[in-house]
């Protein structure tokens, strides 16, 4: 027999991922900030600075491209409940990017023993006002135990 599913309050949930995100020294350099996560789901938040912009002032497709790929693996993990990597993903620009702030709202489509397919929709937020600029799909896997990197030393 199974051992039943183990729950985790909501707000331990999302504390637990903003431990992660705040590990992750792309993600504090760009400013990110999960503001939901559940099992199987999340909400990421990245603001809009001078320095995502490409030349022509809209957010540049590596910046919304991160902020979907963050996102899909965050919903991909929360699933399966296990250290994940990206596998493979696509995403579609729908429209440039504009605005306050990007939203990316990620959830786990389908979750099986090792992997999970996810989709997730970027905003762009000006005003209060949302508007899709990108459409992303991956594969999340589970990281076997032996590929995790040890974490580097401390200097000095």
């Amino acid at each position: 027999m199974a051992a039943p599913p183990v729950t985790v309050p909501p707000e331990a949930f999302l504390a637990m991922g903003r431990e992660v995100l705040a590990a992750q020294p792309f993600s504090v350099l760009l400013g990110a900030e999960l503001h939901a996560f559940a099992p199987g789901g999340c909400e990421l938040h990245l603001p809009i600075t001078e320095q995502i912009r490409q030349q022509h002032g809209f957010v540049h497709g590596g910046a919304v491209s991160y902020l979907a790929d963050n996102a899909l693996t965050y919903a991909g993990g929360s699933a399966l409940r296990v250290p994940v990597v990206t596998s493979e993903f696509k995403i579609n620009y729908v429209r440039p990017a504009v605005g306050e702030r990007l939203v990316a709202r990620a959830q786990a489509v389908h979750a099986g023993a090792s992997q999970a397919v996810c989709r997730c929709d970027v905003f762009a937020v000006q005003g209060g006002v949302e508007k899709l600029c990108a459409i992303a799909q991956g594969t999340i896997v589970a990281l076997p135990s032996h590929a995790a990197p040890s974490p580097p030393a401390s200097p000095g």
